[in-house]
């Protein structure tokens, strides 16, 4: 994914603060909404879809190393999280919450279309990151892997949805992009 900028990085930085330390920001919220939105799905799955649930346990460990690759770069660099790490965990767990309720499809459709998102922006990063800042860098190109496997997985699900992953594809992916802007540029 990487070789090209898939997506302009711009954002709004605050006196002072780097580029890379508000995309590891950025990047921290999102892991720990992501998360939420697997814990949530995960609660709803234990009473729905049973077999589910170690699936989205999976990806909420991953998810979980994720946040804390950043989180340890954030604190050896001495950048805090605000609010918008707190809002991100509860609206990730509102979302899994909503699509647990809806089922495989929509679950699938909601890794799925996050996923999408995510590993467009990682690959801009990585441009960005790749002769600026070795240490972001590396904490980016840590989770691609993951990432990348957790859309695939959830794109063979996705096919099998009709109703669901139609709706809750493009919502999601576009309340992911919103996200992320208003993350880069608050």
């Amino acid at each position: 994914m990487t070789g090209t900028l898939a997506t302009p990085i711009s954002a709004r930085l605050r006196s002072g603060e780097a580029l890379a330390d508000r995309i590891l920001r950025v990047d921290h919220g999102g892991e720990h909404g992501a998360v939420n939105i697997y814990r949530a799905q995960a609660l709803i799955c234990a009473w729905r879809a049973p077999d589910m649930v170690a699936e989205l346990h999976e990806f909420q460990i991953h998810e979980m190393g994720h946040r804390e690759v950043f989180a340890a770069e954030l604190l050896r660099r001495g950048v805090r999280q605000g609010l918008g790490y707190v809002l991100l965990g509860c609206g990730g767990f509102l979302l899994g919450l909503v699509t647990g309720l809806l089922g495989r499809a929509a679950i699938a459709a909601t890794t799925h279309a996050v996923e999408r998102v995510v590993l467009r922006h990682l690959s801009a990063q990585l441009d960005y990151l790749r002769d600026r800042d070795e240490a972001a860098y590396r904490a980016v190109k840590s989770i691609l892997s993951d990432e990348q496997s957790h859309h695939d997985r959830a794109a063979v699900l996705v096919r099998r949805g009709t109703f669901w992953p139609r709706l809750v594809e493009p919502v999601v992916a576009a309340a992911t992009e919103a996200v992320i802007w208003i993350g880069m540029h608050r």
